[in-house]
């Protein structure tokens, strides 16, 4: 099945037509006419691929999809880059010091989440933006109030998970990254083992996605 996919999908490429002869011939015209019946058949075939009703599941769109397993902390009020040290599944879309880059110029849309932990008595008080290029986009910032804990034993920490997408103007080679602060260092956010009661997979503190939307607009 996989061999007849690809087949199915690779591009078309126009006919070398050859040259008429200077005196009509029969043989000539049917040669002339098969290859161009095999080119059209090749496009017929490849527009009913695409255009069909699951033709989607012919197309690569460029996407990244990456992840943290470390612990990450902030100074209290200070602009913190979250982290990013492992690539989960990537098409044109890579990241380099945490830093999520397109190959492709176009519309992405850029999806989070992130794992919070308070070790505070009080309510505390963080925020989320994106840089594009290192500037910040305007209109980015979330605010959230993270939970006090339950009490100072061991295990009784506050816990958040904050997250949401967002749509992103990108032309090639541009990149993004996610920055926060907290009011208090308190706050972090926190990568966990795998663990029981019941049996649970590893927590990883950071996770994102930017998937390819569109192309922009001409």
């Amino acid at each position: 099945m996989a061999t007849t996919i690809i087949n199915r999908y690779r591009p078309v490429v126009q006919p070398r037509l050859p040259a008429a002869p200077n005196e009509y011939s029969a043989e000539f015209i049917e040669q002339y006419t098969n290859i161009l019946r095999l080119y059209f058949n090749q496009l017929d075939n490849l527009t009913g691929v695409l255009l069909g009703e699951s033709g989607g599941r012919f197309i690569r769109f460029p996407y990244g999809a990456f992840s943290s397993d470390q612990d990450q902390t902030a100074t209290a009020n200070t602009a913190t880059l979250m982290t990013l040290n492992t690539t989960d599944f990537a098409n044109e879309v890579s990241i380099s010091s945490s830093k999520i880059t397109v190959v492709n110029a176009g519309i992405y849309n850029l999806q989070f989440s992130t794992q919070f932990q308070n070790t505070d008595n009080q309510i505390q008080d963080m925020s989320i933006w994106l840089r594009q290029n290192g500037t910040d986009i305007p209109g980015s910032t979330g605010f959230v109030s993270i939970p006090a804990r339950k009490s100072a034993s061991a295990g009784e920490e506050a816990h958040e998970i904050v997250g949401w997408n967002y749509y992103l103007e990108m032309q090639a080679s541009d990149y993004v990254e996610i920055w926060w602060s907290t009011t208090n260092a308190s706050v972090t956010i926190q990568h966990y083992l795998a663990s029981t009661g019941p049996v649970r997979p590893a927590t990883q503190s950071v996770v994102a996605t930017l998937s390819f939307v569109s192309a922009l607009s001409t």
